[in-house]
């Protein structure tokens, strides 16, 4: 009986041992994958995504593309801060938008002034275009190229949607935001009210 009952004592502790280091590997996974894919400036995405009606997993998926959450960036083509808005697409996006400040390129430093323009610009783009994929190249590569793209045949069969993305940078940029906004999708959820954004974790 003393047997027995040792015999069983052992198989429970093995179980309880087993279930606790999956549990422990699935918390460490949640934590890592929360660390690669962080949630930032929440005040400042929750109130331009729902001004622009965009989808804040989109916005971030773009921010951890474009500069991994670093506002001070700046890149070899002159593109600033968290969205990388270059200074002539920001001021052709001030000639879009009733500001009252007069901004100077300096301010893309600036998170709140960085992700309104940035989020304007995706809106233009995503109300443009056929795709969200299509929208995203016009994003990195510009709306002039992709216009050339998509009156090319060897690009576009119906000049509205690109089935090949001729330049690596771009296709590649395209494949991290979606990657990016899938796995957004999947560790959150996101709610706009009233330019308040509520985020939860799944």
């Amino acid at each position: 009986m003393r047997k027995l009952c040792k015999a069983l004592l052992s198989l429970v502790l093995v179980v309880l041992l087993v279930w606790g280091g999956k549990s422990l590997l699935t918390t460490g996974l949640r934590f890592f994958q929360e660390t690669l894919y962080p949630v930032r400036y929440e005040e400042i995405v929750g109130q331009e995504a729902d001004r622009y009606h965009l989808d804040p997993a989109l916005v971030y998926a773009v921010i951890r593309a474009e500069s991994s959450f670093r506002p001070e960036v700046v890149s070899g083509k002159g593109a600033y801060g968290l969205m990388q808005i270059t200074e002539p697409t920001f001021e052709w996006l001030q000639t879009k938008m009733d500001e009252e400040e007069n901004y100077t390129v300096e301010d893309l430093y600036r998170p709140e002034v960085n992700i309104r323009y940035g989020c304007k610009l995706l809106s233009i783009l995503l109300s443009q275009y056929s795709s969200t994929e299509t929208a995203l190249c016009a994003y990195n590569a510009g709306m002039g190229r992709v216009g050339e793209w998509l009156s090319d045949s060897a690009y576009s069969s119906d000049g509205v949607t690109l089935h090949t993305i001729p330049f690596p940078e771009t296709k590649n940029y395209v494949s991290a935001v979606m990657e990016n906004y899938s796995v957004y999708h999947e560790l959150y959820q996101f709610q706009l009210n009233g330019g308040v954004m509520h985020v939860e974790k799944k």
